[in-house]
């Protein structure tokens, strides 16, 4: 077997892992060459935002919570039907309270967070084609984020810096995962 087929290699009891950040920070990037690497399903959140969430987006308005609530609620039934098997999600989870919702029934959930200077951030939403989420709206959610805790780093996640390219922040994020 050659080094890049096991390295595409389904681990044992894969986790299930959130990538996490800003809209900009990669996650959907990310998130899918993890999930290969991991070699295991790929769940792209903006595909779980009910249709009113994108069109609220798209004209510039930042989402609240009651937006979030059922959106929230379907990421994390994909979540706890992923447990045991592994998968990966992208999802800005940006404060405790939408992390400790994900989490409360798949306690063992890990959650990555792709951190960045604002400036490189906002330079990549630019360079960004057809994405409803505004360059405007990243103040909101730099403002919105609630990085994660002391007690939500380690086993329970980790924080992954987004310099580099796609395959070098991939490669770091999957170096952080529990094994």
């Amino acid at each position: 077997m050659t080094a890049e087929a096991a390295q595409h290699q389904p681990q044992p009891n894969p986790p299930v892992v959130v990538v996490m950040g800003v809209s900009g920070s990669g996650k959907s990037t990310v998130g899918g060459l993890l999930a290969q690497r991991m070699g295991v399903p790929y769940a792209e959140a903006d595909d779980f935002h009910p249709a009113a969430n994108i069109a609220k987006m798209s004209a510039g308005h930042p989402l609240d919570d009651t937006d979030r609530a059922p959106w929230l609620d379907a990421i994390a039934a994909w979540v706890t039907e992923r447990a045991g098997l592994g998968g990966v999600v992208s999802c800005s989870a940006l404060r405790r309270r939408y992390r400790d919702r994900l989490r409360a029934d798949a306690p063992e959930l890990f959650f990555l967070h792709l951190d960045g200077p604002p400036e490189l951030i906002a330079a990549r939403m630019q360079a960004r084609m057809e994405h409803f989420m505004p360059p405007g709206l990243l103040r909101s959610q730099l403002d919105a984020l609630e990085p994660l805790g002391p007690d939500e780093i380690g086993t329970a996640g980790a924080v992954i810096t987004i310099d580099g390219g796609p395959q070098q922040i991939t490669e770091r994020a999957y170096a952080a995962l529990p094994r």
